[in-house]
């Protein structure tokens, strides 16, 4: 049977709202786990049965996790994977004379001496410690600060109950990984010059260009870096815990969605257990090109190390068993916004007071909350 593929890069929310306000979804779409909840509670999604689901049992427990739902059904089946560490420009480092970093304590050294040692020797002061997309665009402030916020022991939410949940944006860890992360802007100025206002697009670039050079981010650029900067000069290390708790970092995926009102029941079916099979996560990893779109493979059975000669993707793996997905509420996408707006304020505006504005923070997401019926 043949299948057409479409693929979308800009706007494809918005493309996927009006394909269903015309009643023709596709039979299939391979899209980010934390837009489950968003397309569930419109009712696009077909059930998964996960005990009839043919290699169901071979995935990786902490994928089907990022496939359930609020009300605890799954409606998705995982596909790929993938946990945040930090690439960075090992040439600067050792240059420096500089330990990979331990601690935030080291971490903050490390960014300090790329910032102001001239680690690139070309005697001007024009690198950054950290590069980041820190804009209120897609939420990235909050996707990049979850790193530091789950490396030290916090969360956004936290269950309270079954499909339900209670905001920790004033939780003292919490505060305490955002202020870390304020201090970077705005008291040792290590983070590159216009970073509140950029996405990751412009982010990957600042990298390239050799502006900074310590990158928190997924796998999914590995490859891109090692041709454009050259795989002699990066390397991959894990986010340090915080000082308040740890080991974790961002996990995100994919899943295959079997939308509904399909005619084609059977053969979404056979689609999903192709591409959750051995096969179909070696076709998705790609290995001989940088368009992987199965970044970490969520079969168990699959050798990453032996489809990934790079030892570096090892790190991205390891970095995994830590990595927490975003909560299976009704909607994910505002509590993201509304947490990278209030992130961003305080990185863009060095005077504002971290605690004050998680504390408003807290007071949006409870409301948001209470909007979705999950509190």
């Amino acid at each position: 049977m043949k299948t057409k593929v479409v693929a979308l890069f800009d706007d494809f929310e918005t493309k996927l709202n009006q394909q269903a306000a015309q009643k023709q979804l596709p039979d299939i779409v391979i899209n980010d786990t934390a837009q489950l909840g968003t397309m569930q509670t419109q009712g696009w999604l077909r059930e998964v049965d996960k005990a009839t689901l043919a290699g169901g049992d071979k995935l990786e427990e902490r994928a089907w996790t990022a496939a359930q739902g609020s009300d605890g059904k799954y409606y998705g089946a995982p596909f790929s994977g993938q946990a945040f560490a930090m690439i960075v420009r090992k040439d600067w480092r050792e240059k420096l004379g500089m330990e990979p970093p331990q601690t935030w304590e080291d971490l903050a050294k490390l960014a300090t001496a790329f910032t102001e040692q001239d680690p690139d020797g070309n005697g001007e002061k024009d690198t950054s410690g950290f590069v980041a997309p820190a804009g209120t665009k897609r939420g990235y402030a909050s996707w990049y600060a979850s790193s530091f916020i789950y490396a030290n022991g916090s969360d956004f939410l936290k269950a309270n109950g079954p499909g339900k949940y209670v905001p920790t944006a004033n939780d003292p860890k919490f505060v305490e990984a955002v202020r870390y992360l304020q201090d970077q802007f705005c008291k040792t100025k290590t983070v590159n010059p216009g970073a509140v206002s950029n996405d990751t697009t412009i982010t990957h670039e600042v990298f390239e260009k050799g502006q900074g050079g310590i990158y928190v981010v997924g796998p999914y650029v590995l490859a891109r870096f090692v041709k454009s900067i050259g795989t002699d000069k990066i390397e991959v290390l894990p986010v340090p815990k915080g000082p308040a708790g740890g080991p974790g970092t961002l996990g995100e995926g994919e899943n295959v969605y079997m939308m509904a009102g399909s005619t084609m029941e059977d053969a979404q079916k056979k689609f999903a257990e192709f591409a959750i099979s051995p096969d179909g996560q070696k076709i998705g990893m790609n290995k001989d090109a940088d368009g992987a779109i199965v970044r970490l493979p969520v079969n168990t059975t699959v050798d990453m190390a032996a489809e990934r000669q790079d030892p570096r993707w090892k790190v991205f793996q390891e970095s995994y068993a830590n990595a927490v997905y975003a909560p299976p509420v009704p909607s994910w996408t505002p509590i993201r916004q509304d947490s990278a707006d209030a992130i961003n304020a305080v990185w863009a505006d060095c005077s504002a007071d971290v605690k004050t504005k998680m504390d408003e923070l807290q007071t949006k997401l409870t409301q948001e909350l209470q909007s979705q019926k999950a509190s």
